[in-house]
């Protein structure tokens, strides 16, 4: 089977192959590092780290994500702290790292900072003025977007919808309203580089472009982000890097994740309604919260709140019971093949609601406890693998994902205190702490191998 994705600029799912046989460039944007990630940060992501994952099992794949660490929100973070842009931004690149870990997302292969590229920028800058794309006024250096008859193709906007989509600064140093910066000047009191237009700092557009030149050469296979990306920060990387290097594709694929909202809510600082990733994890494992991102559709949006959660608390917890039921499956089972079903779902533009219930159903078959549990056990650790769950101990997880739901512990004692009753004929008994663990949602299978046990619904 082959991989289709959804391309944003064909507006539809293309199969995918790389420009490149057998090798995969992804580039993704990162975060801005002015405050700790919330959850619509981390929903991207745990996104491409699904892609990247899957990829690897078919490509060598070199994935880059960026930091954002000059920028415009920093400078007012420094500012009200009282800090330097480099204090803030080292602070904020560890929240997000550590935040990101707890989550399962894998370090990219390249991690670039926009401040370590400042001379690669420059040199693409001086490219697009030097071929007539760019210009250079008061200090400032803007794209000329007369200049690329491509602009507007990814947004898929007018003219008119592109200039108010920019928010464009009306500036008499501008020959057209939607040209865009490149460089800016900086005031003695802001962070700045020496350029051949003065002291300044690039604009945020610029950086993507060159960090991507630089670590994945002029075209690349996937670039990804968040929606909120496509219109002006994507299309203005499509007009630079396309004009920077004679025409040449820049990205052949554009994969955006769709946003996540609180409470059928936009999040928003207004609205008093952002759920930091830090905050949550206090009281929710990571594992938990990555199976909540991954529940919707990535293009989708996705609808945050206390019962997704909860949720996903109870949908992990059945999982990792399926595996506890279960033993022989843990020495070899990254041998086995994942399951077809799951695979189906995954090659369909990265399905991961179709994929988790691929998962659940090999979880049905392990509690049907037949001759196939093991290779289904096998089937749902290498499966699950690819999401990037069940990679912790079985053993560490509740029978219920609940928090009001029975201790493992305590139903086994109970099987054990029931086992020794039927043992010594006291059937009354044993009935009792039938009806006990039937209370508390445990369902008993007496099988030749003892009693087995799984939740009521499983």
């Amino acid at each position: 089977m082959s991989l289709t994705l959804y391309n944003t600029l064909t507006r539809a799912k293309e199969t995918f192959e790389p420009l490149t046989p057998g090798q995969v460039s992804v580039y993704v944007c990162g975060p801005t590092v002015y405050n700790r990630p919330h959850i619509g940060n981390a929903r991207p992501a745990v996104v491409f780290d699904v892609m990247v994952r899957y990829l690897r099992l078919r490509y060598d794949v070199t994935y880059v994500r960026n930091i954002t660490d000059v920028d415009d929100k920093i400078n007012a973070a420094a500012e009200a702290s009282g800090e330097s842009i480099a204090t803030v931004a080292a602070r904020h690149i560890d929240h997000y790292h550590a935040d990101m870990d707890a989550l399962g997302v894998r370090p990219p292969d390249v991690e670039p900072h926009a401040t370590h590229h400042l001379a690669e920028m420059i040199a693409m800058i001086t490219n697009l003025i030097d071929t007539g794309h760019a210009y250079a006024a008061q200090g400032h250096v803007l794209f000329r977007v007369s200049s690329f008859a491509g602009y507007g193709q990814l947004s898929r906007r007018d003219r008119r919808q592109l200039i108010d989509g920019a928010r464009v600064e009306v500036a008499p140093y501008k020959e057209d309203a939607g040209d865009f910066v490149l460089w800016k000047p900086s005031s003695a009191d802001q962070p700045g580089w020496d350029s051949p237009w003065g002291r300044g700092r690039p604009g945020w557009h610029i950086e993507c472009s060159a960090m991507a030149e630089k670590h994945l050469g002029r075209s690349i296979d996937i670039h990804g982000g968040g929606n909120d990306l496509i219109f002006p920060h994507h299309e203005n990387e499509i007009a630079q890097s396309t004009c920077a290097h004679n025409g040449e594709v820049f990205a052949r694929y554009w994969v955006h994740n769709g946003f996540v909202n609180v409470d059928h809510t936009k999040m928003s600082k207004s609205l008093g309604n952002v759920v930091l990733v830090h905050d949550l994890l206090q009281d929710t494992p990571g594992e938990v919260v990555r199976l909540a991102l991954l529940t919707a559709h990535y293009r989708q949006p996705l609808d945050w709140s206390d019962d997704v959660l909860t949720e996903s608390r109870r949908k992990l917890g059945r999982l990792y019971n399926a595996l506890r039921k279960v033993s022989g499956w843990e020495q070899d089972w990254q041998e086995e093949a994942l399951d077809a079903d799951f695979v189906a779902a995954l090659d369909d533009d990265l399905n991961t609601p179709r994929a988790l219930a691929a998962l659940f159903a090999l979880a049905r078959e392990i509690n049907r406890d037949g001759p196939a549990a093991v290779t289904a056990a096998k089937r749902l650790r290498v499966s699950a693998a690819v999401l990037g769950l069940l990679e912790g101990d079985p053993a560490a997880w509740s029978v219920s994902a609940d928090n009001d739901g029975p201790d493992a512990e305590h139903v086994e004692a109970l099987l054990r205190q029931r086992t020794q009753a039927r043992a010594e004929k006291n059937f009354a008994e044993a009935d009792r702490i039938r009806d006990e663990l039937t209370r508390m949602g445990v369902v008993i299978e007496d099988s030749a191998d003892g009693p087995q046990w799984r939740l009521a619904g499983d």
